[in-house]
């Protein structure tokens, strides 16, 4: 079982995103403090937890946490100022949309930027590590599966109900077939043959 965070004794956040190598929606963040005594057994990283695990642990996890927030960054906003820096921005909305605020931060990945004056550490695999990350993770991953789901009703020929965005072939042959839509990200590469922007 995850240790619910890194640094006892403080109102610890996990953040984690979901979406990065997404060509289309947005890059979604999540920041989660739990109580000390929470635990269950499937929390894990998203990416190890079926569908179904994932959904059943939404409300579990935004029921029970001491707090949680997510927050998005638009294509538009990934295509001005990078996948890398959407993600971390996405992050510090999360930070900021919390009902409590936290005394330290820890993030998946390695990279981040200072959110105000609290402390932070970037933890590689870290929502495999830490069940606050963890939390994290399932709450960014469930939120943008909704909004790609609820998405797709509106761009049917996509398939974003299936492939929530991510470049699978048909995914691809969608985009050369009808072209990108205003969910695309301009800056990514949309083709296997794209050799110039659309």
């Amino acid at each position: 079982m995850l240790p619910n965070c890194y640094q006892a004794g403080v109102l610890e956040a996990g953040c984690d995103e979901a979406g990065r190598g997404c060509l289309a929606g947005p890059v979604v963040a999540a920041a989660v403090i739990l109580p000390d005594d929470f635990h269950h057994p499937w929390l894990n990283d998203s990416k190890q937890l079926t569908e179904k695990r994932r959904e059943a642990l939404r409300p579990v996890i935004e029921r029970e946490a001491t707090a949680w927030a997510v927050a998005l960054c638009t294509p538009a906003e990934i295509d001005r100022i990078n996948i890398l820096n959407a993600s971390i921005e996405a992050m510090h909305r999360a930070l900021a949309a919390l009902s409590v605020q936290p005394g330290c931060v820890i993030v998946d990945g390695n990279r981040f930027k200072p959110y105000g004056n609290l402390p932070w550490k970037t933890f590689v695999k870290g929502d495999g590590r830490f069940g606050n990350i963890a939390a994290a993770s399932i709450l960014a991953k469930t939120h943008r599966d909704e909004m790609m789901r609820r998405l797709a009703g509106e761009f049917p020929g996509y398939q974003w109900e299936v492939n929530k965005g991510y470049p699978t072939k048909a995914h691809r042959e969608a985009i050369a077939k009808l072209g990108p839509t205003a969910h695309h990200r301009m800056t990514f590469r949309l083709l296997d043959t794209q050799l110039t922007l659309f």
